[in-house]
């Protein structure tokens, strides 16, 4: 998904207008199917076109790629979110929750659902931070029917705070590096490890198998 961008990248001075009419619209639709398909990960787009745009003469390159972004991964949600709310309404169910749902754990939906229940839609703005947290917190809104006109309010807020925070993540990783390129890989390796954290954290947290019965 990154690889245009790379790309990109190595030819930043003389290809500046070839980078935005296609990196932007290819960003945009990138970022909108990650919103509808929750497993896929989005941040790393994002950070390397942070860290493309860094390197780029334009001054508003960075504006414009949180713009993009930020629009993007909020269209994705609501689109997603209304999906699941109109088949939850409807007297067949919602196949696009009970998919979401496959997918989450229970401990982590019923503690998603306290949260919900205790901080409403804030919630919504850590599930964008949090990698692999969104998914509990859009089926948690779900089941608890919370209306659209709130989801989207606190979806705004979450989608601006997660676009600010891997784009931030790209212009550090361009400011270490004179070679866009560098900053790109940079900034995808440290999405990926980020990502990867809560699952290191959960396997380090388990439990270490009983010991086996010595009468065995």
């Amino acid at each position: 998904m990154i690889g245009f961008l790379a790309a990109a990248a190595s030819h930043q001075t003389s290809t500046e207008g070839t980078q935005q009419a296609f990196g932007y619209p290819t960003l945009f639709l990138l970022v909108v199917l990650g919103s509808l398909v929750p497993v896929v990960p989005t941040g790393a787009l994002v950070s390397s076109a942070a860290v493309v745009a860094f390197h780029q003469t334009e001054p508003v390159a960075l504006a414009v790629v949180f713009g993009v972004a930020s629009l993007a991964a909020f269209l994705g949600d609501v689109a997603l979110y209304w999906l699941g709310l109109r088949g939850v309404r409807s007297s067949s169910g919602s196949r696009v929750l009970h998919k979401l749902q496959d997918r989450v754990e229970d401990h982590a939906l019923e503690r998603t659902q306290r949260q919900l229940e205790e901080h409403g839609p804030a919630v919504l703005v850590l599930s964008r931070l949090i990698p692999a947290g969104r998914l509990p917190v859009m089926v948690a809104c779900l089941l608890a029917e919370m209306p659209l006109r709130r989801f989207v309010r606190g979806d705004v807020i979450a989608c601006l705070a997660w676009a600010a925070t891997y784009q931030l993540i790209g212009i550090l990783g361009g400011s270490l590096f004179p070679e866009p390129w560098q900053g790109v890989a940079l900034a995808v390796a440290l999405t990926f490890v980020i990502a990867a954290g809560p699952a290191l954290v959960r396997r380090l947290r388990r439990p270490p198998r009983e010991a086996a019965d010595p009468g065995h």
